[in-house]
């Protein structure tokens, strides 16, 4: 499949060159941003993006119409403009550093793209349709002056008939207006949501106006305009449908199925009928192996290229009675990491495909099986590659216009209908234009309350129209008691949902440990992850331990599945595996992908050191007045500050672990710990901090870590602190700022030993 692909492209790329020529590359310009990833240097303004964007249906000729466009940006109510105001390099969002304007939409006004493009003369009855991947979110079409068309829908791709405004063999003019209020009504994810509308927290940089590629297609006036496939495993074979535009009476559709070049299936039929494809011996598709049968389908003078997998997904008994889901038959649980699809420099749109790619082959070399894609759609080459690379994915749709879960046990409300008319819509749109891949095999209808409304129907509405999946009617809260799935959100957890006889039990989303990577974060200040952790081998030993229980949680509890927040870091967000410009993997890969699969090290266990009665808290000399300089000090004298018990705090939810009262903004404290040379290796600081913290050994900076550890957690020690370590006595001082009415500072020097379970 991949050659046959690799030719449509070449052949397409010669269509473009020989009919729209390409505007100069120096007139577009990288815009300034926070960080880049690696395939933005590979970014080539004459031809961005130039693969067939299409896999399930390929046609030989194509004009790829990516690149440099004009563009200008006017108050809602002015006419299409004389003139532009500088260049944009589509398909990459408005607000993108790879559109080359980098800048923010308002509401009130209205994104004018413009460029020209020439098409030879049509032959006979020829057609040309114009296809745009998405546009977010409303979008007018015009051709030489003409309205050809008009779209909403910011997730979904739509096509226009431009033939009739065509001057075929000469210069023609393109136009695309684009409205997109980001925080309207409208299905929008989780672009700007808050309520300043700016970027920060769980809501990102907005993906205005043309972000997925637009091409030019050349079909007979009697054309195919769409597939149906669903693999039915049970009865060996695919249930197909071939919809078409135009008419040619008593031409039937032939349909031939391969594996490699050996014919395996062919079935013939009229468009718009129910069709089967048997699949003698079918080969089962798989994560362990992904494989895919090529398809031809032929309808008169027209013909495209595709592909389908043969799997089955489902939910059964286990041996112990426990309601697990199945793919193909066997039971398989499902480890994935939430993957909200945004790029540094793209914002919607991956640089490259190879870029692309490299996030799928990532999920598969970090022993993941399963990916939930979160609140957005892909393009198509997106499921593309999980089709092909073998990842199953969890489908989200994304969140309308704030209608809100009241409670557990009532539904939510939606605030408009226009809202909820358009949620659906754009709900439509993806099941159908997703449903061919098979690597997705759960729809989520809502995440957690955020625009629900009346989740029953909606989940028997989702399930007419595709009983191929599994259907997640809401992931998190608020549960309405339908659906395939019982979904639970625990932070950092994990957790797992009661079992229930027809309703598998998944953890949605847990974990969220956060590590900031000093020069491969979007914004220097405020990035925040669930819990923080200070490095590599800290982050990996905590991400293991979450696992372990998710492992056990699935053994003992009945948890089929489990999704860890998130791949990759998103702006502010730090609680990513790798950066979010995917140039650092911030945890031990080899030990991470054991762990999806079960298998771990050694427990690590941490013994506390220098402190000899380890039955009794540790004593600390302490001060609520800012000390002098040099507090951090091994020589500081400390004799006038007072001393006591730890843990230090005060507040409700610390009672029981307060032995001595904080209640004033600061706090100083320093002990001194004796060490032997067997204690100087493997060291931590066994940290409780509802506090920010900032300790120090022996005058240099050890961990500094906000206010967020409501458990105790080893931290790693800095290695310039480590340096600083050494046989005898050693300082250890901690500062703690209250950053919360219920605050507590607690800490231990801890050495790690390994012991098998």
């Amino acid at each position: 499949m991949q050659l046959k692909m690799f030719a449509g492209r070449l052949a397409g790329i010669l269509l473009v060159a020989a009919l729209a020529p390409s505007v100069p590359a120096q007139e577009w310009k990288l815009g300034t941003n926070h960080i880049l990833t690696p395939w933005a240097a590979q970014v080539d303004p004459r031809h961005p993006l130039p693969e067939y964007p299409r896999p399930q249906m390929v046609r030989r000729d194509w004009v790829n119409l990516n690149g440099l466009w004009d563009y200008r940006v006017l108050p809602m109510d002015a006419p299409a403009p004389a003139n532009y105001e500088g260049k944009i390099l589509v398909p990459y969002p408005f607000e993108s550093a790879l559109s080359g304007v980098t800048r923010s939409l308002t509401n009130n006004v209205r994104l004018w793209y413009h460029r020209a493009f020439s098409a030879p003369p049509a032959k006979g009855t020829s057609r040309w349709l114009l296809h745009f991947g998405a546009v977010d979110w409303e979008a007018k079409v015009y051709v030489n002056g003409q309205a050809v068309g008009e779209h909403r829908g910011g997730y979904d791709g739509f096509s226009v008939d431009i033939t009739d405004a065509v001057k075929a063999g000469a210069d023609n003019e393109l136009v695309v207006a684009v409205f997109d209020p980001t925080n309207g009504y409208q299905p929008k994810g989780k672009q700007n949501i808050n309520k300043f509308g700016k970027p920060g927290g769980i809501a990102y940089t907005a993906s205005s106006g043309i972000w997925q590629t637009v091409w030019l297609e050349p079909v007979p006036a009697a054309h195919i305009q769409s597939l149906r496939m669903t693999p039915d495993v049970s009865a060996g074979g695919l249930r197909l449908k071939v919809l078409a535009g135009g008419s040619q009476p008593g031409v039937p559709v032939r349909v031939t199925a391969r594996a490699g070049r050996r014919v395996v299936g062919e079935v013939s039929g009229q468009p718009g009928e129910d069709l089967f494809l048997a699949v003698p011996q079918a080969h089962l598709w798989t994560p362990e192996d992904p494989f895919l049968y090529d398809l031809q389908v032929t309808w008169g003078n027209d013909s495209v290229k595709s592909y389908f997998g043969m799997r089955e997904i489902a939910l059964g008994k286990d041996a112990k009675g426990v309601t697990r889901i199945r793919l193909n038959g066997q039971v398989i649980f499902q480890a994935g990491p939430l993957d909200q699809g945004f790029w540094p420099d793209g914002i919607y749109t991956a640089p490259t495909d190879a870029a692309l790619r490299f996030d799928i082959a990532e999920m598969k070399k970090l022993g993941f099986n399963m990916v939930r894609k979160h609140i957005k759609v892909e393009p198509d080459r997106w499921y593309y590659w999980c089709d092909k690379l073998g990842l199953l994915v969890w489908q989200d749709m994304p969140n309308g216009d704030g209608g809100t879960a009241v409670s557990k046990d009532r539904d939510g409300v939606v605030n408009t209908k226009v809202g909820a008319a358009e949620f659906e819509s754009e709900l439509r749109a993806m099941l159908a234009q997703r449903h061919n891949h098979p690597s997705i095999i759960v729809w989520t209808i809502f995440n957690e309350g955020w625009g629900q409304y009346d989740t029953p129907r909606l989940t028997r509405w989702v399930t007419e129209m595709d009983h191929s999946r599994l259907i997640n009617s809401t992931s998190g809260w608020h549960d309405q008691k339908v659906g395939d799935l019982v979904d639970t959100h625990s932070y950092p957890g994990p957790d797992v949902p009661k079992q229930e006889a027809t309703r598998a039990a998944v953890l949605g989303e847990f974990g969220g440990l956060g590590l900031k990577v000093d020069g491969h974060v979007w914004v220097s200040t405020n990035a925040w992850g669930y819990r923080a952790t200070t490095g590599t081998k800290e982050l990996t030993r905590n991400y293991l331990k979450l696992w372990r229980k998710v492992w056990q949680l699935e053994a003992e509890a009945g948890l089929c599945a489990a999704v860890y927040t998130q791949l990759t870091d998103v702006e502010t967000e730090c609680n990513g595996l790798l950066t979010y410009d995917r140039r650092v993997e911030k945890v031990d890969v080899k030990q991470v992908a054991a762990a999806h699969r079960g298998q771990f090290p050694p427990v690590s266990e941490f013994t506390m050191v220098a402190h000899a009665a380890a039955a009794e808290p540790l004593r600390w000399r302490y001060t609520v007045e800012k000390p002098d300089v040099g507090w951090v000090a091994t020589g500081f004298d400390d004799t006038k500050w007072t001393e006591g018990a730890a843990g230090f705090g005060a507040g409700t939810n610390v009672v029981g672990r307060v032995r001595t009262a904080w209640d004033k903004p600061d706090l100083w404290l320093r002990r001194e710990a004796v060490l032997t040379k067997r204690e100087l290796h493997q060291l931590a600081l066994k940290v409780m901090n509802l506090a920010d913290v900032e300790i120090f050994i022996n005058g240099v900076l050890a961990v500094k870590s906000a206010a967020q550890n409501a458990t105790y957690e080893e931290l790693d020690i800095s290695p310039a602190a480590e340096r600083a370590l050494h046989a005898g006595a050693n300082m250890i001082a901690v500062h703690g700022h209250q950053t919360r009415p219920a605050h507590f500072v607690d800490v231990e020097l801890v050495q790690e030993v390994r012991r098998r379970p």
